[in-house]
């Protein structure tokens, strides 16, 4: 009942009046689009403060906030019970999983984190906030953005992974017998073909993590704006009959089944990656 609320209320609040109202004019792809708020450069290096990094600021706060209401708990209740759904998730299903035992201590709290965090993010990006950096009659307005449909904010966080990685790989292995860990047993006529074919897999499970978390969420997002925009496209509010309701379909699809499979990909792909490199197949 709570999230049918929820969901009626998003949607209301994405149909509200916005800077997007002339006919034919709203692009939903511009409310992907990164203005700096606040510029910061320091020589080549572009630390300016966007939509991105207020909504990942927002995203830290709140996984901080969750963790400490959910995990600090005096007495048994819905709470230390919702607390420990999460930790069985990421321990049993996540870290146990993909990382060997020795490993488990170490980097249990680097996916629980990873899981943790995505979801959040993921969120509060279908929560209408007042942070789209337009205004309406110098009322700021509403509106839904996800920061992990910027392709450099999931990037970061592949990089993160693939990093941690291959240090680990090195640091368990040495580094020969891991880098040789890579060359499959094969007549060595073909393995001038397989050695640089291995190397692109190295950087491909870079470009699919980023990329999957990236693609899912934008494209969830434009498809609900898509929606909404139609009213302002079309100025019917005839269409709202039709439109809204579908729009809510999407919506509420995205934030009961979408945010959290792709937190859970994302956090057991990364237990994966740095528990084949901490023992490596032969």
């Amino acid at each position: 009942m709570r999230l049918r609320y929820l969901a009626v209320i998003a949607v209301l609040a994405l149909a509200s009046p916005s800077a997007a109202l002339a006919r034919g004019s709203f692009d939903p792809t511009t409310e992907f689009e990164q203005k700096e708020w606040v510029p910061i450069h320091l020589g080549p290096l572009n630390l300016s403060i966007t939509k991105a990094v207020v909504y990942l600021m927002l995203g830290t706060l709140l996984t901080i906030l969750l963790g400490l209401f959910l995990m600090r708990v005096k007495r048994p209740g819905r709470r230390q019970t919702v607390g420990e759904q999460i930790y069985d998730i990421a321990q049993e299903q996540i870290a146990e999983q993909g990382l060997p035992s020795k490993a488990i201590g170490l980097w249990f709290p680097y996916v629980a984190s990873l899981l943790l965090f995505i979801w959040v993010i993921n969120v509060i990006g279908f929560i209408p906030l007042p942070l789209t950096g337009e205004t309406w009659h110098h009322i700021p307005t509403w509106g839904i953005y996800a920061a992990t449909s910027s392709l450099s904010v999931t990037l970061a966080l592949s990089l993160l992974t693939f990093v941690f990685t291959h240090v680990e790989g090195v640091r368990w292995n040495g580094l020969v017998p891991y880098l040789k860990s890579w060359i499959p047993d094969a007549p060595k006529g073909l393995l001038i073909l397989i050695v640089p074919l291995e190397i692109i897999s190295q950087f491909m499970r870079l470009i699919s993590l980023s990329v999957r978390l990236f693609a899912n969420m934008l494209a969830g997002h434009i498809l609900i704006l898509t929606f909404i925009g139609l009213l302002f496209i079309l100025q019917s509010l005839i269409l709202a009959v039709f439109v809204i309701p579908i729009a809510a379909v999407f919506y509420v699809f995205e934030v009961v089944i979408v945010v959290s499979i792709q937190a859970f990909i994302f956090a057991t792909l990364s237990a994966i990656y740095i528990g084949s490199a901490i023992e490596p197949e032969h």
